[in-house]
């Protein structure tokens, strides 16, 4: 059976049907893994990474390709590191296939069990969504941490890559089917759209006539947005990561600039990067000049207030969108706020409810903010960039979700499964 038996030249009316086939071959997967053994699934993803660290070579020259378009078209600093990988990403990428493997199997686990009072007893227990459909746009990395997490949670994933990492996905893609064949399961439980045409994504969204279950969009503003209008099934997605750090009056010093500089310049192109900084009006005087010189002489751009400009000529003036702007770049916005009710009132007002965190010793103060701050990550005396499947042991991520139903926060393995009840009686009948 070849990899991908899909032609990648069609067009509509071909698009149509040929994703509708797409999804019916994805369906038709999610009932193999569906039930497939959990041993038999971590040794499918095991062998996925195998495939993946022996097609290195493959991979990073179909990246080195995607990568040089990039250059050639001007795209962004921020949109390339995104986009590049070397030996070592690749390599994490595996790595992470087998940490995934080796978590407990979220499906058929007990997620609650009562009996009623006429003696029957009920079961919650975890089953997989079915089948989920991911589009993303420059993170090559994506294809494999979607694939396999859906496949963990016993789903059938298909994959549409941005234009940007249409190369490296198609490779990736390929190593991750190669190994699922050589261990016996459906190739067509990871399948990714061989073509760059938009439509493929309006397909998707309109759920490819019921194969479809969720959708996962992994990518900016504008593919979010239109995510959210046109689907015709749920979504699970995050707008912005518009993420803050909140240096509070009970903040120490060295520990404030360790968790800013991290925050902030780890890496300023992913969605848990601080886009915002507040620093408590009480410590001002002592903490500010320190962490906007820190910045500045780490070459990011600070953008503040009156307050923030006066401590350093080098800071430009920040406009009412500063406030709202997801830079994924070296910039932050600094703004000096008069206490924790006024940095709360910040970020609830601008904020993108993604990651944010407080740095203080004060533990009163530290639970009202985790308490307060109505974000699907809050943190305390720690990095935002934590925000990250991987950092909360779940191997990946398919994503960070912002909304409210069903999954918030890094989207694992366990958030990928949803329940059915199992209802056990002994001849019972209502009355």
């Amino acid at each position: 059976m070849p990899v991908l038996n899909l032609r990648t030249d069609f067009h509509a009316p071909d698009l149509s049907v040929e994703m509708h086939a797409i999804g019916l071959r994805a369906r038709a997967a999610a009932r193999g893994i569906a039930l497939a053994p959990a041993q038999t699934k971590d040794i499918a993803l095991r062998t996925i990474a195998e495939r993946l660290r022996a097609a290195q070579v493959e991979i990073l020259a179909e990246n080195a390709r995607d990568v040089e378009a990039a250059h050639a078209a001007g795209q962004t600093r921020a949109l390339i590191d995104r986009l590049t990988l070397d030996s070592a990403r690749l390599g994490a990428i595996a790595d992470a296939v087998e940490k995934i493997g080796a978590l407990p199997d979220p499906v058929g686990r007990q997620v609650a069990a009562f009996e009623r009072p006429n003696g029957l007893l009920i079961e919650r227990i975890a089953v997989p969504l079915g089948v989920i459909g991911v589009i993303f746009e420059s993170r090559p990395n994506v294809t494999a941490d979607a694939g396999v997490l859906c496949l963990k949670a016993g789903n059938a994933a298909i994959l549409r890559a941005g234009s940007d990492s249409h190369r490296t996905a198609m490779a990736i893609a390929r190593a991750m089917r190669a190994g699922l064949e050589a261990s016996g399961l459906p190739a067509d439980a990871i399948q990714i759209v061989p073509t760059r045409d938009r439509a493929a994504v309006g397909a998707m969204l309109s759920g490819l006539q019921g194969c479809i279950d969720v959708i996962v969009p992994r990518g900016g503003r504008g593919l979010v947005e239109r995510v959210h209008a046109e689907a015709r099934v749920p979504v699970f997605a995050h707008l912005d990561g518009i993420c803050h750090v909140y240096v509070a009056a009970g903040a120490e010093l060295e520990m404030a600039r360790t968790i800013v500089l991290n925050s902030k310049m780890r890496r300023t192109g992913i969605c848990g990067a601080a886009e915002t900084l507040l620093v408590d009006r009480a410590c001002a005087a002592t903490h500010l000049p320190a962490l906007v010189t820190m910045l500045i002489e780490a070459g990011c751009a600070v953008r503040g207030d009156a307050d923030v400009q006066a401590v350093d000529a080098r800071v430009t003036p920040a406009t009412e969108a500063d406030w709202r702007t997801e830079y994924l770049d070296a910039i932050i916005a600094v703004r000096v706020v008069d206490g924790l009710e006024a940095a709360i009132a910040h970020i609830e007002t601008y904020g993108s409810h993604h990651t944010d965190s407080i740095v203080t010793a004060d533990g009163a103060e530290a639970t009202r903010f985790l308490a307060e701050v109505d974000s699907a990550i809050v943190v305390h005396n720690a990095s935002t960039q934590f925000a990250d499947g991987g950092e909360f042991g779940f191997g990946a991520e398919i994503g960070i979700a912002t909304g409210r139903m069903h999954a918030r926060g890094p989207v694992g393995v366990e958030q990928l499964t949803t329940f059915k009840y199992r209802v056990h009686g002994s001849g019972q009948t209502r009355p």
